[in-house]
């Protein structure tokens, strides 16, 4: 018998029907909650029973509207702290602030460090999340989590749709993803180029690339999309390179406007992402077929399984 009692998951609004995916992959039920907000916009949460010595998962994205998910998110965990909730894991498929992860200027914070506090404060004894923007973010947490990677999925599509594509390469972004975009490159067996970007006075940029790109078809990859504008400067780049067809792959959607609109116009073959981030319908109207979108709810179901039964996550990926 498990120490920790049964598996009990409690979906937050911020993704509800990534959770019911977790759900259904666990053969469970999402268990009842009641989110009221106030006219002061003060939230409250009421659990429709009991979770004393259960393990409890809480499923939230910090996404857009990333105040409003955060508040709920430790809401929602402290509730379940004061319903003496055997364990308590904050299930975040994207956590926000995660670009604020170092004192890049003076005068600024560090609010990575601050969304980490104030998770463990609320009452997660561990954390499990996405494809976090910087890797050191996890040394901001003092309890135990699983940092996990969607490009093990994204990984799998790339390498069938490869074997329509001409001399494929994958072109990183910028020099901050290279190393992430090597691993992903390697792990379909195709080289990487790299798009070096570089101030030039009055808040300007001019691009480079690293690498050939010419005649050939193109995986563009970045950990997240938000307004579009590095994407769009990137596409540029490579049309003016003479890339063929164009590709772009990402994990996080957060499609901050106007950057539906902006991919919709660009030469793009197909966009490809996952659902750590909820696409409202409106955006995926604009999308239309270009955009694909691959699950995490396999891959993280399978980790809180693991989880709740004491065994290895890392096996899944023989690591």
């Amino acid at each position: 018998m498990n120490i920790y009692g049964e598996i009990k998951l409690y979906a937050g609004s911020g993704n509800p029907e990534l959770a019911l995916k977790i759900a259904d992959y666990l053969g469970q039920k999402l268990s009842g909650r009641d989110v009221q907000v106030f006219p002061n916009e003060n939230i409250m949460v009421k659990l429709h029973d009991s979770a004393r010595g259960q393990d409890v998962y809480v499923i939230q994205s910090t996404a857009k509207p990333v105040h409003y998910n955060l508040m709920e998110l430790l809401i929602m965990l402290q509730t379940l702290r004061l319903d003496s909730a055997g364990r308590i894991t904050a299930v975040i498929p994207f956590l926000t602030y995660a670009r604020s992860d170092k004192k890049d200027q003076p005068r600024v914070p560090i609010t990575a460090r601050l969304v980490a506090d104030m998770i463990q404060i609320a009452g997660a004894d561990r954390y499990m999340t996405l494809d976090l923007h910087a890797g050191q973010i996890q040394g901001f947490f003092s309890i135990p989590g699983d940092v996990l990677t969607a490009f093990h999925i994204i990984t799998d599509y790339a390498e069938i749709l490869c074997k329509k594509l001409n001399d494929p390469v994958v072109v990183a972004t910028d020099l901050g993803f290279a190393k992430k975009g090597r691993n992903f490159a390697e792990g379909i067996n195709v080289p990487l180029a790299i798009i070096e970007k570089r101030r030039v006075g009055n808040g300007t940029e001019a691009l480079n690339l690293v690498g050939d790109v010419k005649g050939r078809d193109v995986i563009l990859v970045d950990d997240e999309v938000d307004t579009g504008g590095s994407v769009t400067q990137a596409v540029e780049l490579l049309r003016r390179q003479k890339a063929e067809k164009l590709y772009l792959v990402f994990v996080h959607p957060i499609l901050s406007d106007p950057a539906a609109e902006e991919l919709a116009a660009l030469p793009l073959e197909e966009i490809i992402c996952t659902d750590t981030v909820a696409i409202p319908p409106e955006k995926k109207a604009v999308l239309g077929d270009k955009l694909k979108v691959l699950s995490v709810a396999p891959l993280l179901g399978e980790v809180i399984l693991r989880a709740h039964e004491g065994r290895s996550g890392g096996e899944m990926f023989n690591e």
